[in-house]
Formats: C-alpha cells, structure tokens, sequence
C-alpha cells in the first residue's frame, strides 16, 4: 500500500490546482482520474481556448442555497493570481467582452501548464485508474484496478453530472452520501432551451439563426447572442438565464431600440414600405420572414397592429417545455451543502479529512470564465489547508 497525505480524486480544474497547491507546500499528494487524460474538459472548454477565468468575478454572480459561500475561496484566490500563473507559462491570451480571458491558442497549453506544475511540485498523477472502493478508518484507504493508497485527507474533485460523454459522473455526489453530508437539489445548468407547439414551429426553421437579444427571468437579464436550434433556442443568453429559469422567460428581440417608436416612424417616413422589409432592417432576414407580421405597406397597419407587433419584439414571452438535460449542460447546479463544508477550506464539519472542491459543491457560476474560477479558487484553497 501507498502512503500520502491527501489523495485528490479527480484531475479536472479543481483537482489539479488542488494538487499542485499542495505538492509545493511540500506534502505528497496522490492525484487519481478514471479518465486517460488529465484536464478533458478545460481541453474542449471556449470553443477549444479555454475561458480561463473572468476579470468580473464576484460572489454575486455565483447561484448557491448558501449565496456567501463563495466570497473566502474566491477573495483568496482572484482571477489575477490565475493570470499571474498562464503568464509565467508565457501563455498567450486575450480580454474579449464582459470580462472574459482566452487563450490566443489552444487550451491544452492550460492543461500542460497544471501539469507541469504539478510535477515540480511532486505529485504522482495517475489516470486510467476507476476508484473501486474507498474506506474510512484511521484516515482514508482508496482502492483501484492497480492496488491501494492510504492518506489522511481525501480531496473529492470529480465534479457533477454535466456533459457524460466526457467522463462526467456522480461520483463525488454518492462518496457525500455514503458519509452523511446533504446535497442541495441537482438539475442541468448553463443548458439550452426546449420548445414545442407553435414556439417550436417557428424556432425548428430557424436553427441555425443568431442574432443579440436580451433574456429577461425576473429582474434579471443578459444581453448576449441567443441561437435558434432545431428543439429550441440557445447561445450564451439563454444558457445564462437556464440556471435561473423557474417558468418563463422575456425575449427583448431588439434590445435596445423601441420597436413601437421605430414601427410608427417609418409608418411616417416610408409609408409605402412592407412591414416584412423594415423587420429584416433590425433583424436576420430569415427570422424578418418567419414573424407574424401584417401584409401590406405600412401605412395600411392601425397603429394599435404595430403595437402589438412591436411588443412580440421587445416583450416576448415564452414557456420552455425542458432542456436539453446533462448531455448539453455546461455545469450541473446543486450538489454537495455548503453548509455542511468550512468556507475556508472546504472540509466537511462533520468528516475530518475529507474535502469537497469546485463543480462537486453547490456553487456555480454564470457563463464566461466563471465556473473556472471557482474551480481554481476552491482547489487552491484546500490545496493550502491539506
């Protein structure tokens, strides 16, 4: 049997950091994964370039049952410090809008930078190895295809149910309640939209579509691109307000102008125009088409027509069926209680010695660096307390 003093299950973002935090405060760390490959989400993350973290980080753009969780882990570990460490790697990168960092190349540079650091730091990686059994007496006894190792802390970094095709399970969830410790509710996050009926008859013939709108749930909005897809609708918008959807959602189709005063100025001003050809000015010519709009030049229209119309572009109200579930989901909301972990280091109250770290806990964050920053932030936390 190994001997280690903590072993990290889990070598995603949060398991990683986690590991190589506590490899260069010289303790001997063990990090496992049942994947052959380190890192396989940060790889496939921005489109390729990695989302690495976002200069807007702040604990109120992370949704949780316990909403002050967050702000130690991520006051202690700030999307500079992140920074610091891709620019000691020489890692190319750029700032693109909201705050958001990518790198100018591939996101397996981010990869190849966590493990390099982790092997200065010591720590013995090993992949392919599927945790058949872990045993809690006198520390903590973890067992695989290729035999045993024992440690003092257990690190559970194997994050939630989102994309399974990845690797994705819920691993982490069942090790919580085999030892007693809550979970919140857990449910697709950060996840497209699904329609049917007459919302779905018009959105199927536009998959494909982009176009910026604003997506309203409550009093809560994001102005992003949204994307017409053959079940329904998504694109960054609508995953934001995914993770807060409880029934309905407002579409503001053209945010930003007044659709009624611009219908009633160019009932003025080109009276003879269709209705159909001032749409396709503000809006993708496909959608232009598709809307429910009175033939005719302008003119013909009752104000009260083009007010009503104005209002299905600004105020657009839908009612998802569903979503596309778990294999679409960019995180999964919910999962381990806060409230059953210490805010400083993530350690279960009621379990000494074992920990839970980014995507497995229940704290997620908004679309565009965030979630990555979290990861970051919790693993390095633990990393410093083991």
């Amino acid at each position: 049997m190994d001997h280690f003093d903590a072993i990290v299950i889990g070598a995603g973002a949060a398991g990683l950091m986690c590991a190589l935090t506590a490899g260069g405060r010289g303790k001997r760390v063990l990090l496992l994964d049942h994947a052959a490959e380190a890192g396989a989400k940060i790889v496939i993350s921005g489109g390729g370039r990695c989302n690495f973290t976002n200069e807007n980080t702040a604990p109120d753009r992370f949704l949780s049952s316990n909403p002050s969780f967050c702000r130690g882990a991520l006051s202690r570990y700030t999307p500079a410090d992140f920074t610091a460490l891709i620019e000691k790697h020489r890692i190319a990168y750029h700032h693109k809008a909201l705050g958001q960092l990518f790198c100018d190349g591939s996101a397996r540079a981010v990869v190849a930078m966590l493990l390099a650091e982790c092997a200065a730091a010591g720590v013995t990686l090993r992949l392919g190895q599927a945790v058949t059994a872990v045993d809690h007496a006198l520390g903590y006894t973890v067992t695989t295809a290729d035999g045993t190792a024992h440690a003092p802390a257990l690190v559970l970094a194997t994050g939630g149910l989102s994309i399974p095709k990845m690797g994705a399970t819920g691993f982490a969830h069942d090790m919580a309640r085999r030892f007693g410790i809550p979970l919140t509710p857990i449910r697709p996050g950060l996840v497209p939209l699904t329609f049917d009926g007459d919302d779905l008859a018009l959105m199927r013939p536009l998959s494909g579509v982009s176009l910026p709108v604003r997506a309203r749930v409550g009093k809560l909005s994001f102005e992003e691109a949204l994307l017409f897809t053959h079940r329904g609708l998504s694109g960054p918008a609508i995953l934001q307000v995914s993770s807060y959807l409880d029934d309905t959602l407002t579409l503001d189709l053209l945010p930003g102008l007044d659709a009624s005063a611009h219908l009633l100025a160019r009932k003025r001003e080109r009276p003879r125009a269709e209705v159909r050809t001032i749409l396709s000015e503000l809006l993708p010519a496909r959608l232009a088409q598709a809307l429910v709009a009175p033939p005719g030049p302008i003119a013909d229209q009752p104000d009260r027509v083009l007010h009503a119309l104005a209002a299905s572009l600004n105020r657009r109200m839908l009612r998802p069926s569903g979503s596309e579930g778990y294999a679409k989901a960019e995180v999964t909301l919910g999962g381990i209680d806060t409230r059953a972990l210490s805010s400083q280091t993530m350690e279960a109250r009621s379990v000494p010695g074992l920990f839970a770290i980014g995507e497995a806990v229940d704290v997620t964050g908004w679309l565009g660096g965030y979630n990555f920053q979290w990861a970051w932030a919790s693993g390095w936390c633990t990393g410093q307390a083991l």
